[in-house]
């Protein structure tokens, strides 16, 4: 059942099989009734947690996303067409969807993986391109104010975890609600899940650094506990990445070596399914090293290797 972790402010745990298992959505109380923020991923087990949830008579208002990764919109066209509520993403997120929606993601991950000297994975594995096929009711853009509840919040555009990504922030309250921004106990990962190559890292940065100009006494995470120092949270999150891309610069230092095999000597060995948020992580590491010119890639065998670069 929901908590009440701030005033008017329910967090409720949605689990699920797979991925991490659970996501934090967040009721937001308000006259209209409650704002659900994320819904989980779509699943009969996570359908069946809501279902409990509005068997107790619980008006719901609408539901906003932060983001459009599977565990976060994964049920908001279930809510849009069978609990009737309105569904609100950002106009980047809707772009998303967009690329979603027509399929084919597994596979160009498949390739990016077995490019990168991963092995191959299964194309067969579950498309989910059947949760973005909705419209969205209502959008909203960066920086500008949205009613969650019955508090007007400012919508952050924090790109990295996803190229969509959007923090809400109460300067009355001072609240944030983080999504994967920033999580307490684990650093979000920066993957590559449309399959394509690019540079994450280099848009997440500046947005931890952001969080700065937001003094929020709490953060309300996607995924586990609350955080109370948002701003020092942001800073060990960055010090950290950090620590990884020196950690990735001196493994490569005498030899040339794939993302993959960079991923096995940092986090051990796993099978690929398990270990596809570890060699994301990794990859777009080297992507971002490669882009300051502290490392370049070669071709091997025709798998991409990267080496030292001229700067590193």
């Amino acid at each position: 059942m929901p908590t009440e972790i701030a005033p008017d402010i329910h967090k409720l745990v949605i689990t699920f099989p797979g991925g991490m298992g659970s996501v934090n959505s967040y009721l937001i109380k308000g006259k209209q009734g409650y704002t659900v923020i994320d819904t989980g991923m779509y699943s009969n087990e996570a359908i069946e947690n809501w279902k409990r949830i509005l068997e107790t008579g619980i008006s719901i208002e609408k539901v906003v996303l932060t983001h459009t990764h599977q565990d976060h919109i994964g049920l908001a066209k279930w809510f849009q067409q069978e609990v009737g509520v309105p569904v609100i993403v950002s106009e980047l997120g809707v772009a998303e969807m967009r690329k979603y929606r027509s399929g084919g993601v597994i596979a160009r991950i498949a390739n990016l993986v077995a490019t990168h000297g991963g092995p191959n994975i299964s194309v067969k594995m579950d498309e989910d391109s059947f949760i973005y096929d909705f419209q969205s009711n209502d959008t909203f853009q960066n920086h500008q104010q949205i009613k969650l509840g019955d508090d007007l919040y400012e919508a952050i555009w924090t790109p990295g975890h996803a190229p969509d990504h959007f923090c809400f922030y109460n300067a009355d309250k001072k609240i944030m609600i983080a999504g994967d921004h920033i999580l307490k106990d684990i650093s979000p990962v920066i993957g590559l899940w449309e399959g394509k190559e690019a540079n994450p890292l280099k848009d997440y940065f500046p947005a931890l650094e952001r969080m700065e100009n937001y003094p929020a006494k709490i953060a309300l995470p996607g995924h586990g506990e609350p955080i109370e120092n948002l701003e020092e949270r942001a800073r060990q999150i960055h010090i950290r990445h950090h620590h990884r891309l020196e950690e990735v610069l001196e493994i490569i230092k005498n030899r040339p070596m794939s993302a993959y095999d960079v991923c096995q000597t940092v986090y051990g060995t796993m099978h690929i399914r398990l270990q596809l948020s570890s060699f994301m992580a990794t990859l777009t590491r080297l992507l971002y090293l490669e882009a300051e010119g502290k490392v370049e890639r070669m071709e091997k065998n025709g798998v991409v290797v990267f080496g030292k670069g001229q700067t590193g």
